[in-house]
């Protein structure tokens, strides 16, 4: 091998690493990784760029805005209002959530199905009396495994198929050719899910005070000149609210925990609460209570009127991963203050300003009503619940599926290619005004179009110099000749980066190796490529390992081991079905 070739390497690796144990996001990884090959020379500027050209980036573009249609005219209201029902049991309120979000998912891009999901079903679980724990772990799931169904069901599909193309010069793959595999799937996954997700799923409900799955830790102050000064803790009202305990005070350098209820109240105390959402809402509509602040904020002490309270996320591509809130410098950068954190179900103690931010926590912000227009496609944040949501347009629901079906039949009876039915299928939601100009541009999520289009560099790097060869006829040497141990090596190399790494990475990574090993075998291409898709879908292991995952973890209550005593074994599950199907389709023998 040339130093291109060592280069290429030595650039892979730093790249895994970087995804692995930094926080920098992936669009800047991978676009530094595409600008670096192109300025060495082991890609010319055309190579480099190549990935921006890709059908299957225009495509994932295009369903984002008619994924988008469908949520802004609340076409998954109409579903979920139709089909959930009044199950009698946990199992059947899993089966009926489970069966539509997978066919959902299978033509909508994940994301906004979950994230619409996500109050739709706290709030069905309320009603049946059913913990939310028992519910977003299955919606997670259920939304990845029906992104298997079709090759429009997740952009790593639509990647993978449009590189292939670019690769091997072959026409691609038809709109449910993945199907085939994908189905066994999804019956086996609902299966599995409906057998032991019942049992095995935690209950976090609480019966005590704190009922509500989440608990939030929430710092008031009182106002200075304020009617509470003076008045004991019994006499300000503030032992009397429902589902919401006083923990503790602190003043100037102490702190009075047990509160008595005879404890004066002075003015710049800064109470530390613990309670949900309706509770801490009836808190702030105290007089005398404000929001505790590290400096003066004349704005956040001015009528409420014009703000809103919003449930949050926090995404691990936010720069406040890892800091305090008050180093975070929250407020600053996005106008909002974090009234309350939850993290795994259970409130963070202790001084707020002093609460270090991780990926998943949910956050209970206090914003301006634009908040929530600005940050609602913004990565930093899942946004999960706008309590003061704008109303969908209801009016134009059936229309929104009409047009998702046009995309569907057009591209399944090849009238056109997959490319031309999104975007068809994107302009006419703007011409009929499904969604506005603002929501298709707000829709658009820069960050992964960025890594997918730069992901295409370190492929073709990996390709052009020779390395793709090499590492094929090592695993070629692993299997020892035998083909369908080569087919199971590809297939957990790409597990395993999944959950390390974004799932389309490692799916662009790997495929130029899986090419090279079929070629070198002389074997058909098309079992490892499908290979490929599952195993990038597939991600159940980590809260982490998809991003639908990460975005159920505070709402569900969860920790991080209740993703790896289900999810691992469903990945493992999975991999086993996969791999049986493909070598009963493609006997590898």
């Amino acid at each position: 091998m040339d130093w291109q070739a060592y280069f290429a390497i030595a650039l892979t690796l730093t790249t895994l690493a970087t995804l692995m144990f930094s926080r920098i996001s992936p669009h800047i990884v991978m676009a530094g990784a595409m600008a670096l090959l192109s300025a060495s020379g082991v890609l010319t500027a055309s190579e480099a760029l190549a990935g921006f050209s890709n059908p299957g980036l225009a495509t994932v573009a295009a369903m984002f805005i008619v994924a988008t249609g469908i949520h802004a005219t609340g076409g998954v209201d109409l579903l979920v209002n139709h089909l959930l029902g009044q199950p009698k049991t946990i199992r059947e309120a899993q089966l009926r959530l489970c069966a539509p979000v997978m066919l959902l998912s299978g033509f909508l891009n994940n994301t906004p199905v979950v994230a619409t999901l996500i109050p739709a079903i706290s709030a069905w679980g309320r009603k049946l009396g059913i913990s939310s724990s028992k519910l977003m772990i299955p919606l997670s799931y259920a939304a990845i495994l029906g992104g298997t169904l079709t090759l429009v069901g997740t952009s790593t599909n639509l990647v993978v198929n449009s590189q292939y193309q670019q690769l091997t010069g072959q026409p691609g793959f038809p709109l449910f050719a993945i199907g085939m595999i994908g189905l066994p799937a999804c019956l086996v996954g609902l299966t599995f899910m409906l057998v032991f997700f019942p049992k095995y799923l935690p209950d976090r409900r609480d019966e005590s005070l704190f009922g509500d799955v989440r608990e939030f830790t929430l710092e008031v102050a009182v106002a200075h000149d304020g009617p509470l000064v003076g008045k004991t803790v019994e006499e300000a009202g503030l032992r009397q609210l429902v589902k919401i305990y006083l923990v503790e005070i602190i003043r100037e350098d102490s702190v009075i925990t047990a509160v008595p209820s005879e404890e004066h109240l002075c003015g710049g105390d800064r109470l530390v609460f613990a309670g949900n959402t309706e509770a801490i809402s009836d808190l702030l509509r105290i007089k005398g209570i404000v929001p505790a602040t590290e400096a003066e904020r004349p704005a956040l002490s001015q009528a409420r009127e014009e703000r809103r309270l919003v449930e949050a996320a926090l995404s691990p591509h936010s720069d406040c991963v890892g800091q305090t809130i008050r180093d975070s410098r929250f407020r600053d950068r996005y106008g909002a203050v974090i009234l309350a954190v939850a993290r795994s179900g259970e409130r963070v103690s202790g001084n707020q300003g002093t609460i270090r931010l991780r990926a998943g926590d949910t956050l209970l912000l206090e914003a301006r009503p634009a908040f929530v227009t600005r940050q609602r496609y913004n990565k930093d944040f899942l946004i999960i619940n706008d309590l003061e949501q704008e109303q969908p347009r209801h009016h134009r629901a059936y229309l929104a599926w009409a047009i998702l079906l046009v995309v569907v039949v057009t591209a399944t009876t090849e009238i056109t290619t997959i490319l031309n039915a999104a975007l068809l299928g994107a302009g006419i939601m703007l011409a009929t005004g499904c969604c506005s100009l603002n929501q298709a541009h707000k829709s658009l999520d820069v960050n992964v179009l960025v890594t997918i289009g730069a992901s295409f560099a370190l492929g073709a790097a990996l390709a052009k110099t020779g390395v793709a060869a090499n590492i094929a006829d090592l695993v070629i040497l692993l299997s020892t000749g035998k083909a369908w141990l080569a087919l199971i090596l590809a297939y957990f190399t790409v597990s395993v980066l999944t959950e390390l790494i974004n799932n389309n990475a490692a799916a662009i990574l790997m495929l130029p190796i899986v090419l090279e090993i079929s070629s070198k075998a002389g074997l058909p291409a098309e079992p490892f490529v499908f290979a490929v898709m599952m195993a990038a879908s597939a991600s159940f292991a980590t809260p982490i390992g998809y991003q639908t995952n990460l975005m159920v973890y505070g709402p569900g209550g969860y920790r991080f081991s209740d993703f790896v005593k289900v999810g691992a074994p469903l990945n493992m599950l999975i991999g086993i079905v996969s791999i049986t199907i493909i070598l009963c389709i493609w006997p590898l023998g």
